[in-house]
């Protein structure tokens, strides 16, 4: 990795992650709207879809939702469900009773405190049920433009084979990343960080080979060449 004399690890550290950030833009461009795999029309049918989300692939609930939105497309018409009514609709998403029983209560959260409008800051987010930073992030990145880094599997993964972190706790990684790349790129980069980790830097078996990062990424450096 290329230093600069009299730079501090911190400095070279961010470099690093724009040089990393700049070169994953390239290979996977757009924006965080565009590189959402999620099918949404508004801000409260995003929250709804990323809930459904976990433990789950987005393509299964790109498969549920047209049925779910078409029957509750609000937070006042979710609000109202029978939450068995919910269930059967999600039932394929897995975890379908909790996810129900998430969405109408969250749907009622937003009814009751918030006018039906999906809230942008994170503080009023996460006090929605089944909605935690994770969530909270995809919402305010994609959903509405804002800073926001969501942290998953895929995340957490390849920050850390990179070396840009060496946590284990998805908040700490969160707040390590935001301060290495500027505010509005950080949903943008979550997304291909999930990209590069689905195509590329795969949990098993990651092909360092064909890895467009490699000479940023301390694992890529250290396994290039071997057999892994």
């Amino acid at each position: 990795m290329e230093t600069v004399e009299g730079e501090s690890s911190g400095e070279s550290l961010k470099r690093k992650a724009r040089r990393i950030s700049l070169v994953l833009k390239v290979n996977y461009p757009g924006d965080a709207v565009s590189l959402c795999a999620l099918e949404f029309d508004t801000p409260f049918q995003l929250l709804v879809a990323t809930v459904l989300s976990a433990q789950c692939t987005d393509e299964r609930v790109n498969s549920v939702t047209p049925v779910l939105f078409e029957k509750y497309p609000d937070a006042k018409s979710m609000a109202q469900a029978e939450v068995s009514s919910v269930e059967k609709i999600v039932y394929p998403t897995g975890f379908f009773r909790a996810k129900a029983g998430n969405l109408v209560g969250l749907a009622t959260a937003l009814e009751s405190d918030h006018g039906g409008i999906v809230p942008r800051s994170m503080e009023d987010l996460v006090k929605l049920p089944g909605v935690g930073r994770k969530t909270a992030n995809v919402v305010r990145s994609v959903g509405f433009g804002l800073p926001g880094l969501p942290v998953d599997t895929h995340v957490k993964r390849l920050t850390n084979r990179i070396g840009l972190t060496s946590s284990s706790d998805p908040v700490k990684i969160e707040k390590e990343i935001s301060g290495l790349v500027p505010p509005s790129e950080l949903g943008a980069l979550s997304l291909r960080l999930i990209l590069h980790g689905r195509a590329v830097c795969t949990a098993r078996a990651p092909n360092c080979t064909h890895c467009v990062i490699k000479a940023d990424c301390v694992f890529g450096m250290t396994n290039y060449g071997k057999k892994i």
